[in-house]
């Protein structure tokens, strides 16, 4: 098992996972008022979403104990923020959409993908596995969010950019390692890079070209 002092988190890089964590958190409790869900369940798919993609990477790295579980506060943090989520949305009585959701999940998106891909740097993983292992973070949070939620998870059917963007992104953080360039300046334009190219396609409505089954060949 890595020695513990491999995973001490830098101050950018807590902010940085703090900051993921609110947005993905946000991301969960809109999905979850949408699907008009009871606390608990708001509470449980806004905890999916903002710790699930890092759980599973602390998984694939063997790194105890978990992000959230040596930072027990952001669990607290998180309960605080679906109740009054919960509160204001029934005072104000809005009715969140699947767009407005979105928009934190490419925040929340950007900003793993650069804190899961330095904490594999920091454990001195291959540039490829440092990336995969952004993507990981980034990625899969909202993948079990939108499964509970009983959705094909956005990241896979809307073809719109997603796990490419924090593909791009990964490499944009190797890329300002290789330079020497100081890790808030990797973080910020790795996160910048993921975030604003998924936002980007979103606003444009771009989306990669989609599969064609072949024709069937006429008899």
């Amino acid at each position: 098992m890595p020695n513990a002092s491999l995973w001490t988190l830098s101050n950018a890089q807590i902010a940085v996972e703090a900051v993921a964590i609110t947005a993905f958190a946000v991301s969960g409790l809109l999905e979850a008022a949408r699907k008009r869900l009871d606390a608990v369940g708001v509470c449980v798919v806004a905890g999916l979403a903002a710790f699930g993609g890092g759980t599973l990477r602390d998984i694939l790295l063997d790194r105890r104990p978990f992000f959230w579980v040596a930072h027990a506060a952001w669990v607290w943090a998180l309960l605080a923020l679906a109740i009054a989520a919960m509160l204001f949305l029934r005072a104000r009585h809005l009715d969140p959409t699947e767009r407005a959701m979105q928009w934190p999940d490419a925040l929340g998106l950007g900003l793993f993908t650069a804190s899961g891909a330095q904490i594999a740097l920091d454990a001195a993983l291959p540039p490829i596995v440092a990336v995969l292992m952004g993507m990981v973070t980034a990625v899969f949070g909202g993948v079990l969010r939108d499964i509970v939620c009983n959705e094909i998870p956005s990241a896979f059917r809307d073809h719109r950019p997603y796990a490419v963007c924090s593909f791009a992104g990964g490499w944009v953080l190797v890329l300002a390692h290789a330079l020497a360039a100081p890790e808030w300046l990797a973080l910020t334009a790795a996160a910048a890079t993921a975030a604003l190219l998924r936002a980007l396609a979103l606003y444009t409505g771009y989306t990669l070209p989609a599969w064609q089954p072949a024709g069937r060949t006429r008899g």
